[in-house]
């Protein structure tokens, strides 16, 4: 018995320190998985993203990264507040937005990262999906993104340069990540992404 009392002090200070361990398993479970591909770390691409009426207010940057894709958004003449922030299955904007069609889906996942997670399957949602950007006051928004749901390589599945290209587009409203597409309202500026370069 008089070992019990110092393995029950000790126990408790390891549950603590297992505390992190856990919310990384938690979050590890609701990132996509392309285990097939081994990117090539480096290569680049840009968006610059239009409002309806052809004004450049942003631009989104791309950079291919070994555990995944870095996005990073600058965009300007928002309504204040959230905002769908996706990447759309065609790299066109013109005649209009919808020419973007639906969210890029390579596996024909159902929608909602999130919600994958919740489904108990690893999914992860349409690889198009990304988290809501915010605009301030002002109307700008600025957000850096890590997803490993696309890639920058040409020829896997989830690639933006497949035949008909990708485009990125922001909505109207923010998406609630659910398991159905919600309205995220208009499509309210769009990009199509063009590979820059980079690479081994």
């Amino acid at each position: 018995m008089a070992v019990a009392a110092p393995v029950t002090r000790v126990l408790l200070p390891a549950a603590v320190a297992l505390a992190p361990l856990l919310v990384l398993i938690v979050v590890l479970s609701l990132v996509r998985c392309n285990g097939e591909h081994e990117p090539t770390v480096g290569l680049t691409a840009e968006a610059e993203l239009v409002s309806p009426d052809g004004a450049a207010i942003g631009t989104a940057t791309f950079l291919q990264t070994s555990n995944g894709v870095l996005i990073m958004a600058e965009v300007e003449g928002l309504a204040p507040g959230g905002h769908a922030f996706v990447i759309h299955e065609a790299g066109a904007c013109t005649p209009d937005f919808d020419a973007a069609g639906d969210h890029f889906n390579p596996t024909g996942a159902d929608h909602g990262f999130v919600h994958s997670a919740w489904r108990n399957d690893d999914s992860g949602g349409h690889g198009g999906d990304l988290l809501n950007i915010y605009a301030a006051a002002d109307g700008s928004a600025r957000a850096d993104f890590l997803t490993d749901g696309v890639t920058l390589d040409e020829g896997p599945s989830h690639s933006v340069f497949d035949d008909d290209g990708s485009a990125i587009i922001v909505h109207e409203l923010p998406d609630p990540y659910g398991e159905e597409e919600a309205d995220t309202g208009e499509r309210v500026a769009c990009g199509v992404i063009v590979s820059t370069g980079g690479g081994g």
